[in-house]
C-alpha cells in the first residue's frame, strides 16, 4: 500500500513544538476469559463446538456433585426442543434455562445454576447415551441462553424483547376486581423503568394523593426499553459498506418505531387503567358531592341576602309610597288650605265691597264709581291678612264704623285715595 504524494506546495520544513518522552519498555501479555478460551482452543485444536462440550462436561460433573436445583426441573416443549439453533434468538430462552416462572426476576446465582443443570439434562454425550442423538440444537441454543442471560447488556436487551413476560390487562367486558388484576400488569411494566423505586398501585383505602402520584408516575414514565435483540444481523463483510449502513439504518428505524409503538401501547394501558380504576370514579363522586355542598351553600347566601334585599326593597318601596301619599295628601291640603284662602279672599273682598254699597256710598252716591275705584284700589294694596282683618271689622259695622275702618285701611297702604283717608 503506497502513501499518497506530497503536495507540491509542501515545503518540507518541520518545526518541533516538544520533545518526546523517553520511551519506556513494558511487557503486554493477553488475559482475560475469552482469550483464555481462545488459546485453549488453538493449542488443543478444538473448534468451537467441541470446545463447548468440553465445557459442558465440566458443568455436568458440577451438578451431579449438587442436589440442590430441583426449582429449575423444567420440561420443554416439543417445539422448543426441536427449535433450529441457528435462528436461537426466535426462541424462548428463560424456557431453555428452566426459568421460565422467574424470567427478569432469575439471579445471576439460579442462572448459573439453571445452566447446570439443562446441560446436565440436555448433554449430547448424556443423550447420545439415552439414544437421543438430535438434541445437539437443542443443546447449543442452551449455551447461547447461558451467554446472553449472563451478559448483563445482552440480558436487558433480551428481557426488552421478552414479550413471554409481560402481563396482559384484563378484557373490558369481563368483570373483574380491579387491583387483583391490574396490579400484575403494572408490576411487569415496571421493570422497564430507569427510575426505582416505583410506587405500587395501592388498595382501595389509598389516599388521592397516593393515586394521583401513580398515575403522575405512569404518565411521565421513564422506560429504558429497548428492542436492539430484534436487529437484522448485520453482514461481517466489509465489502459492501453501503449494504451494511442500510441494514444499520433499517435496524435503527425499526427501533424508533417499535419504541413508539410502545410508548403508546404503555400510554394507553394507563390510560385505561385510569379510566377503570374504582378510586377515581370515589374521588369524582366526592367532588361532586362537595362541589354540591358548596353551591348549596353559596345559593343558601345568596338566597338569604335575596330575601334581605327583598325585605330591604318592600321596605324602601312602603317607605317611598308612604312618603308619596303624604307628599300628596299635604299637596292637596296646600292645594285646599290655597283654594280656601283664595274664597276667603274673594269673600273678604266681596265684603269690603258690599260696605260701601250697602252703606249708600257713606251718602255719596252721586260718587259711586269713584268709591267703586279707590275701594279696588285698596283691595289691591291690602295684603290677604289685612283683607280678612279689614272684613272682619266691617262685618256689622253701621255706616259711620264702615267708613272708619276703610278710612284706616286706606291710610295704612300708604296710598293716595279721592274718598278714604
Amino acid at each position: 500500500m503506497s502513501l499518497p504524494a506530497v503536495p507540491a506546495s509542501f515545503s518540507g520544513d518541520f518545526k518541533a513544538h516538544s520533545n518526546y518522552s523517553a520511551p519506556v519498555k513494558r511487557p503486554v501479555e493477553p488475559v482475560g476469559k475469552y482469550f483464555l478460551a481462545h488459546a485453549t482452543r488453538t493449542l488443543r485444536g478444538h473448534t468451537w463446538s467441541e470446545y463447548e462440550k468440553l465445557e459442558a462436561s465440566k458443568n455436568v460433573k458440577s451438578v451431579e456433585e449438587s442436589n440442590d436445583d430441583d426449582e429449575f426441573d423444567e420440561e420443554q416443549s416439543e417445539d422448543l426442543l426441536e427449535h433450529d439453533p441457528r435462528d436461537w434468538k426466535t426462541a424462548d430462552l428463560y424456557a431453555v434455562m428452566g426459568l421460565s416462572k422467574l424470567r427478569y426476576r432469575a439471579t445471576e446465582d439460579q442462572i448459573r445454576r439453571a445452566h447446570r443443570k439443562q446441560v446436565l439434562k440436555h448433554h449430547p454425550d448424556k443423550k447420545g447415551a439415552a439414544g437421543g442423538l438430535d438434541q445437539d440444537g437443542f443443546f447449543k441454543i442452551i449455551q447461547k441462553a447461558y451467554e446472553t442471560l449472563l451478559d448483563p447488556i445482552k440480558r436487558r436487551q433480551y428481557d426488552s424483547v421478552d414479550f413471554n413476560a409481560d402481563v396482559e390487562p384484563p378484557s373490558p367486558k369481563e368483570k373483574y376486581d380491579f387491583f387483583e388484576a391490574w396490579t400484575p400488569v403494572f408490576e411487569s411494566e415496571a421493570r422497564f423503568s430507569n427510575k426505582q423505586p416505583v410506587p405500587s398501585l395501592g388498595t382501595m383505602e389509598s389516599s388521592k394523593e397516593e393515586v394521583e402520584a401513580f398515575y403522575k408516575f405512569w404518565a411521565n414514565f421513564d422506560s429504558w426499553r429497548t428492542f436492539e435483540f430484534l436487529d437484522e444481523d448485520v453482514p461481517d463483510d466489509t465489502a459492501n459498506r453501503d449494504h451494511k449502513r442500510y441494514i444499520e439504518k433499517k435496524n435503527n428505524n425499526a427501533r424508533k418505531k417499535r419504541k413508539v409503538e410502545d410508548n403508546k401501547r404503555l400510554a394507553d394501558l394507563v390510560k385505561r387503567a385510569n379510566s377503570e380504576d374504582p378510586r377515581i370514579k370515589k374521588f369524582k363522586e366526592e367532588e361532586k358531592a362537595e362541589k354540591a355542598r358548596k353551591k348549596w351553600e353559596r345559593e343558601a347566601g345568596a338566597r338569604k341576602a335575596a330575601e334581605e334585599a327583598r325585605l330591604k326593597a318592600e321596605a324602601e318601596a312602603k317607605a317611598k309610597a308612604e312618603a308619596e301619599a303624604k307628599a300628596k295628601l299635604e299637596k292637596e291640603n296646600a292645594k285646599k288650605a290655597k283654594e280656601a284662602a283664595k274664597s276667603a279672599k274673594k269673600k273678604n273682598k266681596r265684603a269690603i265691597r258690599a260696605a260701601a254699597k250697602d252703606n249708600g256710598y257713606f251718602g255719596a252716591e252721586d260718587k259711586a264709581t269713584l268709591i267703586d275705584a279707590d275701594i279696588e284700589t285698596l283691595l289691591e294694596a291690602l295684603s290677604d291678612v289685612s283683607l280678612a282683618d279689614v272684613a272682619g271689622k266691617l262685618n256689622g259695622a253701621d255706616a259711620s264704623a264702615a267708613k272708619s275702618v276703610l278710612d284706616a285701611a286706606a291710610k295704612e297702604t300708604g296710598k293716595s285715595y279721592n274718598f278714604f283717608g
